[in-house]
């Protein structure tokens, strides 16, 4: 079962949390203090933390960035009722992995807990296959068959977050966040120019196109049919 740890002094909204993510197999131990919930992160192993922003005893932030400092890469969602921009940026910049404004739905809640716990599982991985493209996540090299692809370090990212969603549709936010670490909507076609570049070294016109286009929505990186 994967754990999780909740940090939250709310024991209302803990208890819906937990209630939450219980039927959804997730062994979910809660602290209602900073302090304690730091003691709890550091000397256990859970899969990842949701903890609140505001907290008795150190606040979330100082929590994450002490976690950090520990050298405990655990994925951390960070929940406030500050939701501006800046205080989003200041979440992430103390080690943080995803910011959710209050209030929230607990079934959004329990997505970015889910993709956290999946990003962190797919970690552990040293390659990933998608037809004839292979990614080596330990040299940071790419191919397709016998031709080395020649990849920027941004590139190689996009192209990594794709093969790790294969087969599925990727959003241009998805992409923002989890290529750019942009947890907002810049307005930019970043994004698209980058796609466009990373298709012309991947889909040669003498190949299979892996690289697809899902209108008005985003991409999708899958074998053609």
């Amino acid at each position: 079962m994967t754990r999780m740890l909740l940090i939250e002094d709310d024991v209302d909204m803990a208890e819906e949390i937990i209630g939450a993510m219980r039927v959804r197999g997730y062994d979910t131990a809660h602290c209602a203090d900073g302090r304690e919930g730091l003691d709890s992160a550091v000397s256990e192993d859970f899969d990842v933390i949701v903890t609140d922003r505001m907290l008795p005893g150190i606040d979330g932030l100082n929590l994450v960035r002490a976690l950090r400092y520990a050298g405990r890469s655990t994925p951390v969602l960070v929940l406030s009722a500050l939701d501006s921009v800046d205080e989003r940026v200041a979440g992430l910049r103390a080690g943080g992995d995803d910011y959710l404004g209050k209030p929230f739905a607990v079934e959004e809640l329990a997505a970015r807990v889910e993709s956290l716990t999946r990003r962190k599982t797919q970690a552990a991985l040293t390659s990933l296959k998608v037809d004839d493209l292979q990614i080596d996540l330990l040299t940071r090299k790419a191919s397709r068959g016998a031709r080395t692809l020649n990849l920027t370090v941004r590139e190689f990212r996009l192209l990594e977050f794709l093969a790790r969603h294969a087969g599925q549709v990727v959003t241009r936010t998805m992409l923002l966040q989890g290529v750019w670490d942009i947890h907002y909507d810049p307005q930019t076609n970043v994004v698209d120019v980058h796609v466009s570049r990373l298709r012309q070294e991947v889909d040669r016109s003498e190949e299979r196109p892996l690289i697809h286009t899902v209108r008005g929505v985003g991409y999708s990186l899958r074998p053609s049919a």
